[in-house]
C-alpha cells in the first residue's frame, strides 16, 4: 500500500463520526437549544454560571454530540455539520465583565482564561470540531458593570476582537429598557442608539438579531423588526425571547424568527433539555452531514416550510 493511500485513509478515520453520531438518524425538523447565558462569575447564582460549570456545560454538550453554529447561520440555513450531530446556539445577554476580560500581562493584554471568551476559545481549541460560535447582547449606553464588558479603555478592541474571531454581537437595546413601557419612539431610539454605538467601534457590523430586555416585546412588532431614527436604519432578522424552551428548526413550518424562544442556561434547565432529547432522540435536530439537503423522516415533507432557503433541497428518509 502506498504512502499516499495509508494518510488517506488514516484521514477518513480521523474525519469519521464516532460510532454513536453515526447510528443517529438525520432529521433536520427537530429542535434546536438556543442557550442564554448571563454572569460568567461566582458564586454560581440564579443568573451567575461559574467558569467551571461552564466548562462543564461544554463538555457535556461535547460529549453528547452538539456542535455550535452561529444564530444567523442557523437564520440562514447554512448549517454545515457532521452526520449525526445536532446544532446548538450559545447567547450571553448584558455584556457583563466575565463575559469578555482581558488581564494585563507582562506589558501587554490577555484574554482571562476564566472569562466566557477565554473558557470558548481554550474549548475550541482542544476540541476544533465543537466550533467557537456565540452571540454577545450587548449594551452599550448602560451603568457600570454592564456597559460593554466594563473595561471603558478596551471597549472598541472587544467587539473588533469579536467580530474578528467569528462571534455575533446582538442588539439588546442601548440600556436594558423594557420595550413595552415605551411609546414607538423611544422604542425605535433605543434600538437604533444601541446599534449606532456598536458600529462607532465596527462601522461595517449590522446587528441581525435583538435579545429583549425581560423578554417583553413592544406595542407593535414592526417597532423592533426595523426603522430609522436620525440616520441610523436597523432591521433585525430575528427577535429572541428570554424562555421558552427548544426552538423549532429553521426548516420547519412552525419556524418564527420574530419569537425565537431560549432556554436559561441554569444547572436545572439545561439537565433538562440535555435529559429530554437523550430519551427523545427523534425530537432533536440532527444533520444529515450534507449542508445542502435537508432530510427529513419520511412522511413528514408538509411539515417543512416552502420555500426552503436558496440551494437546498429536500431528501425523505425511510
Amino acid at each position: 500500500m502506498t504512502a499516499r493511500r495509508l494518510i488517506v485513509l488514516a484521514c477518513a478515520v480521523l474525519l469519521a463520526p464516532p460510532p454513536a453520531l453515526a447510528q443517529r438518524l438525520p432529521n433536520e425538523l427537530g429542535q434546536v437549544m438556543i442557550l442564554e447565558y448571563h454572569k460568567i462569575d461566582r458564586p454560581e447564582e440564579r443568573w451567575t454560571r461559574t467558569p467551571d460549570n461552564f466548562r462543564r456545560d461544554l463538555e457535556r454538550l461535547w460529549e453528547k454530540g452538539y456542535r455550535l453554529v452561529a444564530l444567523n447561520d442557523l437564520l440562514d440555513g447554512r448549517l454545515d455539520l457532521p452526520a449525526g450531530t445536532t446544532p446548538v446556539v450559545l447567547t450571553f445577554d448584558d455584556s457583563s465583565p466575565g463575559q469578555f476580560r482581558y488581564l494585563e500581562k507582562n506589558g501587554g493584554l490577555e484574554v482571562d482564561p476564566d472569562c466566557a471568551v477565554g473558557i470558548l476559545e481554550a474549548f475550541a481549541r482542544a476540541h476544533p470540531e465543537f466550533g467557537l460560535k456565540a452571540t454577545f447582547y450587548v449594551l452599550p449606553g448602560a451603568a457600570p458593570p454592564n456597559r460593554l464588558f466594563n473595561q471603558p479603555a478596551y471597549e472598541g478592541r472587544k467587539l473588533q476582537q469579536l467580530v474578528a474571531r467569528g462571534f455575533e454581537i446582538g442588539n439588546h437595546t442601548l440600556w436594558h429598557a423594557n420595550l413595552a413601557h415605551y411609546p414607538e419612539e423611544t422604542v425605535r431610539r433605543q434600538l437604533a442608539s444601541g446599534q449606532e454605538w456598536i458600529q462607532r467601534h465596527v462601522p461595517a457590523y449590522r446587528p441581525r438579531t435583538l435579545a429583549l430586555p425581560m423578554g417583553r416585546y413592544p406595542r407593535e412588532l414592526d417597532w423592533a423588526i426595523r426603522g430609522s431614527v436620525n440616520g441610523t436604519a436597523y432591521q433585525h432578522d430575528a427577535i429572541l425571547q428570554v424562555s421558552g424552551g427548544a426552538a423549532p428548526s429553521p426548516f420547519s413550518r412552525r419556524f418564527d424568527p420574530y419569537h425565537l424562544p431560549r432556554i436559561q442556561a441554569l444547572e436545572s434547565e439545561l439537565s433538562y433539555w440535555l435529559d429530554y432529547f437523550d430519551k427523545r432522540p427523534d425530537a432533536r435536530f440532527v444533520s444529515d452531514g450534507d449542508p445542502l439537503t435537508v432530510t427529513v423522516p419520511k412522511g413528514m415533507k408538509e411539515a417543512v416550510r416552502e420555500p426552503l432557503p436558496q440551494g437546498l433541497r429536500l431528501v425523505e428518509r425511510d
